[in-house]
Parts: C-alpha cells; structure tokens; sequence
C-alpha cells in the first residue's frame, strides 16, 4: 500500500557515501537523506526529499539514534548524549556518528575503511508530502518528516516494498485527481510483481 501520513516508514539510500575521519580516527560520516534526487522505483512511485523536510527535527532538537541495519540492539550514537549530530547543507542531511568502542558489529570501521559497507538509512513518519500523478510513475515528495533513526546498512538500496495500486488511486483521490496507470507503469508493476 501507499505510504499515509503518521505511518512509520524506512528508506536506504545511496546517498553522499560514508567515510571515516582522516587517519586513525573512529568519526564516521555520511549522508542518510539526499535533497532532491529521485528515489528508485520504490513497487509503485518514485519519492523525492525536499530540503525543508528535515526542518522540524533539527529545529525541534527530536533524540535521533544512529542504529546498525536498524537494530535498536545495536546503537552506535544518539543526539541527546552527542555521539550523533545531524547537519544539513545543501546536499543533504549529513550525520556524524562518534561511534562506541568496540562497535557492533566488532568490524564496522574496516568494513567502512574498505568500502564493504557504504550505505546509509533512516526511518521516519511523514507528517506532509505531495504526490503528483501526471507522468507514467507516480512522483511522491516529502515535506515534512520527523526522523526516528540513521543507520548504517548493509545493502544502501530501497527495501522491497509492496504497494498497491489501490492505495496510489487513494493518494490521488485525496488530492481531487484521477490517476490511471499508464501501461508503462503497468509493466513495470508486474514485471516487479509477477
């Protein structure tokens, strides 16, 4: 199904990269949101960040936690204690995360200094967005969110999603349009959804 607003939802991306500090340090760094870049094709829309989108949890000073694979067992920084602080600039929302030592998994920073893992995340609850039906993939752009959580992952691409056609025709609806899948869309729905 589409996505509402209110509902908790989960994003990687490929984001700016993550990287370490120079030399021997353990400061990692990357990018969980990139501002206005297309998502993949996430089983029924493309989505966009708006720059403003992260606007109410940096103002607001929300306790973020910087996760592994979005493990709440493994924490690797928080902003209320400062081992995680969160920036935007005109790329993105960028983290810096001065992880615990040892972290979990024990490797992570070799995994990191080799390029094995080089992906990030972030799960959110979407307070505003706008959705536009007028091309062949619906095109869902996010205005206003409050993020629950980074993360380093593993495999920096969208999680498998499902969503329903359905439940696009009720975004539309929402929006006082009718949208009907073009066969393009159609297609490409069911070679992801056989």
């Amino acid at each position: 199904m589409a996505p509402k607003n209110g509902e908790l939802e989960l994003r990687d991306t490929m984001g700016g990269g993550l990287n370490l500090g120079d030399g021997a340090s353990r400061r990692i760094r990357g990018y969980p949101i990139v501002f206005n870049k297309p998502s993949e094709y996430i089983g029924g829309f493309v989505e966009y960040v708006a720059p403003e989108a992260v606007g109410r949890t940096l103002r607001e000073g929300r306790d973020v936690r910087a996760l592994f694979s979005h493990d709440a067992a493994k924490v690797l920084g928080r902003t209320r204690s400062g081992t995680l602080r969160l920036d935007k600039d005109a790329h993105g929302l960028q983290a810096t995360i001065d992880p615990p030592d040892p972290t979990d998994p024990a490797n992570l920073l070799e995994l990191i200094r080799r390029g094995d893992v080089s992906g990030m995340s972030f799960q959110f609850t979407t307070l505003e967005d706008k959705w536009n039906f007028e091309g062949d993939v619906p095109v869902r752009t996010l205005l206003d969110i409050e993020i629950r959580e980074v993360s380093i992952v593993t495999f920096p691409a969208y999680p498998d999603t499902s969503v329903a056609v359905r439940s696009l025709n009720e975004a539309a609806k929402a929006q006082g349009v009718t949208w009907k899948p073009s066969l393009a869309f159609r297609e490409r729905w069911l070679r992801i959804h056989p």
